[in-house]
């Protein structure tokens, strides 16, 4: 088991000196990055505070943690493509949306994790499960659509397209309700798959 443990007073506090170590107040021990991945993947939560100012930088660790895995051989998972899109959000006025619909899509795809994965192997293999990689792209079209309904030149600048503000405007308009209601049909359309995924290894 990782250096923590799944206490039930609530996450478990990691302080952060100013030589960089991490000492873990549960175990009065100190702890490594590959301990702190450890406990996530375990379930173990924890907050890691600076020692000195009291400042809670959990997120600047947890964004250390991927950057340490992403460095390794054949463990990458972020493609670039993705890492350059995510940059881009920073600072943009549409940056609030984007830990919301990255939240819900990682929900989606961790609660019939295990299942899916079991499908797969039993199924295929090392190979896709057919239909995994329609449901990631329909994924990322309903991401770009949610962005277009709060863009404020989503329906009225230039279209995904290349169509002029003119073309945009002339065409039919949805209202805001109607396409609500398509983003709430495709997230029930996701989840349909995803349980479908997750039947096969039943």
């Amino acid at each position: 088991m990782a250096a923590g443990k799944k206490g039930d007073g609530g996450p478990i506090t990691i302080k952060k000196y100013a030589n960089r170590r991490l000492y873990n107040t549960a175990t009065s021990s100190y702890v490594t990055l590959e301990h702190l991945r450890d406990m996530v993947k375990e379930g173990v939560e924890f907050n890691v505070y600076d020692a000195k100012s009291g400042d809670d930088i959990t997120r600047s660790v947890l964004a250390q943690i991927i950057f340490e895995e992403e460095g390794k051989q054949g463990q990458t998972m972020l493609p670039i493509n993705f890492l350059r899109q995510l940059i881009k959000f920073y600072g943009d006025r549409l940056q609030a949306y984007v830990p919301s619909y990255l939240e819900m899509s990682m929900e989606g795809l961790s609660k019939n994790a295990e299942n899916v994965r079991q499908g797969i192997t039993d199924a295929f293999g090392k190979l896709p499960l057919p239909g995994f990689e329609d449901i990631a792209r329909q994924n990322v079209q309903m991401f770009q659509r949610t962005l277009k309904m709060f863009s404020p030149f989503g329906r009225f600048g230039r279209g995904s397209e290349g169509g002029t503000e003119a073309e945009a405007t002339d065409a039919p308009k949805a209202t805001e309700s109607d396409e609500i209601s398509e983003l709430k049909s495709q997230l029930d359309a996701m989840k349909k798959q995803l349980d479908g995924l997750a039947n096969r290894s039943k």
